[in-house]
């Protein structure tokens, strides 16, 4: 996922992410999460990587980046 509107601003594990999405999400920000390992299994593969990504859009990009600093 590399559109050109939104940029990613983490990757790690799901307890991570899970922390930085309810951080942002009570300052009204709403990111996307992308997860390999679940879009292949639904999809009926195995993956290797147990990483999440947390992507925003650039409008909430350096408002997203103080957040994650301060955790």
């Amino acid at each position: 996922m590399s559109s050109p509107n939104f940029k990613l601003v983490f990757t790690g594990n799901m307890m991570d992410v899970l922390k930085i999405v309810e951080a942002l999400e009570s300052k009204d920000i709403h990111p996307i999460i992308k997860d390999e390992t679940e879009s292949a299994r639904l999809a009926g593969f195995g993956s290797h990587s147990q990483l999440q990504q947390v992507w925003v859009h650039d409008d909430e990009f350096e408002t997203t980046k103080t957040i994650i600093e301060a955790l």
